[in-house]
């Protein structure tokens, strides 16, 4: 099966607030950039996925992940996380309606492409499935086959949220750069102990001191 992914990303002057802690905001738009770019680039190079689309309105984020071989939906709702995502879905639906689609955090910069594989493999085995992230309380992945629709619940206690809506949990092991998005300064450390890519890798090589 080939999968469709759908990425959301708010405008990068507006996201990722809670890193600002370990990034200033003179450098945290270049960081939630890197974060989405690395994304973009492990699920390109996974084996189940056929197409890459990117919800967003930020012009620069439009242009670099489209040079990665995205393809970039403006989010004319505006109209938040799950919004943004159901309109994704749509465009894609519209000229492909067998398309099975699962919605991907932007902010996985460890993402490995045969972990994501893993998952994605996994996921084909149910109308609906989802894999909550390391923190447990959230959700990174929500996938649905070409005969179900998406109805993402994206927000505060997603996990629960989606279990409670009828998406199959993904219990796997090993998997952990799908699982680990980042929010905060510690959800990065714990990213770059996985080992991020390469556009984390550069974005962080003067943000984070020795040891820190």
């Amino acid at each position: 099966m080939q999968w469709t992914l759908v990425i959301p990303l708010k405008p990068l002057s507006r996201a990722k607030s809670r890193l600002a802690d370990t990034a200033a905001d003179a450098v945290r738009p270049g960081l939630v950039l890197a974060f989405a770019q690395d994304t973009v680039a492990a699920g390109l190079a996974c084996a189940g996925v056929g197409d890459v689309v990117v919800v967003t309105d930020d012009p620069r984020a439009g242009r670099e992940l489209s040079a990665l071989g995205a393809r970039i939906v403006p989010d004319t709702p505006a109209g938040g996380l799950n919004a943004a995502l159901a309109h994704g879905v749509a465009a894609v639906r519209r000229g492909h309606p067998r398309a099975a689609v699962a919605a991907l955090n932007a902010d996985l910069p460890a993402l490995r492409a045969d972990e994501l594989e893993r998952v994605l493999s996994t996921a084909a085995q149910f109308p609906r499935s989802f894999l909550a992230d390391a923190a447990g309380v959230g959700t990174t992945l929500l996938a649905a086959r070409a005969d179900r629709e998406l109805d993402p619940l994206f927000g505060p206690e997603s996990r629960a949220r989606h279990r409670g809506s009828g998406a199959e949990e993904l219990l796997l092991r090993g998997v952990d750069s799908v699982r680990q998005d980042v929010d905060t300064g510690a959800d990065l450390r714990a990213a770059l102990a996985l080992g991020v890519g390469p556009y984390t890798t550069t974005a962080c090589a003067e943000l984070l001191a020795p040891g820190a």
